[in-house]
């Protein structure tokens, strides 16, 4: 059970945990939205040649430019998090600082690092602050605004922007100079749902890009993941749709808890969070019922709903919050 309130996604123990749910499962543990981004033909994947390196750049090519940087500054990583766990080489400055609630990884990705609340980085004006915009699991998030004046005021600024494909206005990246003293990290998963891709992308300053390249090799990521990425970032017309139909089904999502009492808070349309007394009771009703909700050790009274994607999904969801 513990093993549920570390990380989403995993049905295989839900199902263990709780063998007599009905299945299939229904998993709304992630923010990983659940209409992936399909083509028709797929991309055609050569797995018997490593991706060469000009393929790696036009798959770097293709995600700067929907996330609004230069080529040279992006980084491909086989997912964001071994970037994350890889900020250890780039030599930031002390003292490094992580915000908090968030992910749990960020208290890992740099030794020494302590927590503060988000409350308390328009204060801070040396060493590295870490935190992620949107933010997960309440879905806070800031304007760029805020957070280059961290980074004018002499702050190595490190965001994780996982879920910032859904709201791009927000993205720090496009706000950048080359020479800015800011890190930022992409996940390709979250939002064109194919989380199994492991992919994700580094944009940084070149002297920390190319010491993340050296490190990572000359085959940072697969064949398929390089394929399925460059096919995807360039698909705007599925971009395009795929965010007006997170966010119009955000807005469902956030009517139907209404009518069952609960309030959904945050601002990423991927995911929403409820605070309630109820919460550990309301997260075994929808598992009895194999509806998989997100608990934290840290916050009892919290519960993540990820965005369901078709009628079915809403309608068992529904019934379910309804048979308390």
């Amino acid at each position: 059970m513990k093993a549920l309130r570390i990380h989403g996604g995993r049905i295989d123990l839900a199902a263990t945990c709780y063998p007599d749910a009905p299945p299939p499962w229904l998993d709304l543990s992630t923010g990983i939205n659940p209409c992936p981004w399909s083509t028709h033909p797929v991309p055609t994947v050569d797995l018997q040649r490593l991706p060469s390196p000009d393929a790696i750049r036009d798959l770097e090519a293709a995600a700067a430019a929907m996330f609004g940087a230069d080529a040279d500054r992006v980084v491909a990583l086989p997912g964001s998090e071994i970037g994350l766990r890889a900020l250890d080489i780039l030599d930031l400055p002390s003292p490094v600082r992580f915000v908090t609630p968030s992910y749990s990884t960020h208290a890992d990705a740099i030794a020494g690092a302590v927590p503060i609340p988000r409350d308390a980085i328009d204060t801070i004006r040396d060493g590295t602050l870490l935190l992620a915009n949107p933010n997960n699991p309440d879905g806070d998030l800031d304007a760029p605004e805020r957070l280059l004046r961290i980074v004018r005021r002499g702050t190595w600024l490190v965001v994780d922007e996982a879920f910032a494909d859904i709201a791009p206005e927000f993205s720090l990246v496009p706000h950048l100079a080359g020479d800015d003293r800011a890190i930022v990290f992409r996940s390709f998963g979250k939002f064109f749902g194919l989380a199994g891709v492991r992919l994700g992308f580094m944009i940084a300053p070149l002297a920390q890009a190319e010491a993340l390249r050296r490190r990572l090799g000359s085959w940072p990521v697969s064949a398929l993941a390089v394929a399925y990425g460059t096919a995807a970032y360039r698909d705007t017309a599925w971009i395009a749709h795929a965010r007006r139909s997170i966010i119009a089904r955000a807005d469902r999502l956030d009517a139907l808890l209404e009518r069952h009492g609960l309030q959904g808070r945050g601002a990423c349309a991927l995911f929403r969070l409820v605070e309630s007394d109820d919460a550990p009771a309301i997260f075994e009703r929808l598992a009895r019922a194999g509806i998989l909700t997100r608990q934290f050790d840290h916050a009892p009274r919290w519960l993540r709903f990820g965005v369901p994607g078709e009628d079915s999904a809403f309608e068992r969801l529904d019934r379910a919050l309804g048979d308390g």
